[in-house]
């Protein structure tokens, strides 16, 4: 589920970039092939990661949200940029600054606004009773 480089990078943009877009995702600096990034999203849907909504203006487009079971992985994802930040050289220096600053909070950070972005979306979609 998790344990090829693509799918860590799109978690990566999902919580710490904001990236919600295929687009937005599409443009990350490592330069992901659209038929990598098509399955990756399907895969981390299917396995519960994320979910995908039609975007509110453009209902043709998906936009991709983590799920309670993707912010579980904040944590990890936190770990993760710090070791790859020690071992390579990495275009993230500005986000390892601030993770090397204060892990926690940045971490609090990405779980405030996911719940914020769930609590403005419950309030937008329909009851489903």
């Amino acid at each position: 589920m998790l344990g090829d480089r693509w799918s860590l990078l799109i978690l990566r943009d999902m919580m710490l970039r904001g990236a919600r877009t295929y687009n937005e995702l599409l443009a990350c600096p490592e330069r992901i092939a659209t038929n990598i990034l098509a399955s990756r999203l399907r895969s981390l849907v299917e396995n519960g990661i994320i979910v995908a909504r039609p975007d509110p203006i453009d209902r043709r487009r998906q936009t991709y949200l983590l799920t309670a079971k993707g912010i579980d992985l904040a944590p990890v994802m936190a770990e993760l940029v710090l070791w790859a930040a020690r071992h390579e050289r990495t275009g993230n220096q500005g986000l390892v600054r601030q993770l090397e600053q204060d892990k926690q909070r940045m971490i609090a950070d990405v779980r405030q606004r996911w719940a914020a972005e769930n609590a403005a979306r419950s309030m937008h979609e329909p009851s489903r009773r």
